[in-house]
């Protein structure tokens, strides 16, 4: 069973930077398509970035030229660096596999790491 464990958030200002780290229990070549979620407090989990096997990232509109994702291959992470952070990135985030899933579903999610935004 595959075990993914996020790191990184924190309370930051407005404007401000953040980076999350990723780990897994298993190397990220067997899971492939990785992204990061946020859920907002209420909401469903929505992804926020992608990265695909090939390298390909994909963003959401509301965080593109803000957010970078990007693989760490020698820690086997995949990193999420936030940059001019708004109050309303606040959310708990979280990595899994990409969407979307197959029959077999996500993988279990981790705690998530909460990031919080002040005015």
């Amino acid at each position: 069973q595959v075990r993914l464990v996020e790191n990184g958030g924190g309370l930051v200002q407005a404007g401000g930077t953040l980076g999350l780290s990723c780990a897994a229990s298993i190397p990220f070549f067997e899971l492939k398509d990785m992204a990061w979620y946020r859920q907002f407090p209420g909401k469903q989990r929505e992804l926020v970035a992608a990265i695909l096997s090939g390298g390909k990232t994909e963003y959401d509109d509301s965080v593109k030229g803000r957010f970078t994702i990007f693989r760490d291959n020698i820690k086997n992470t995949v990193d999420l660096q936030m940059n001019s952070l708004r109050p309303e990135d606040t959310a708990v985030y979280y990595c899994n596999t990409r969407s979307p899933w197959g029959k077999a579903g996500p993988a279990p999610w981790g705690q998530g790491t909460q990031v919080t935004v002040s005015s």
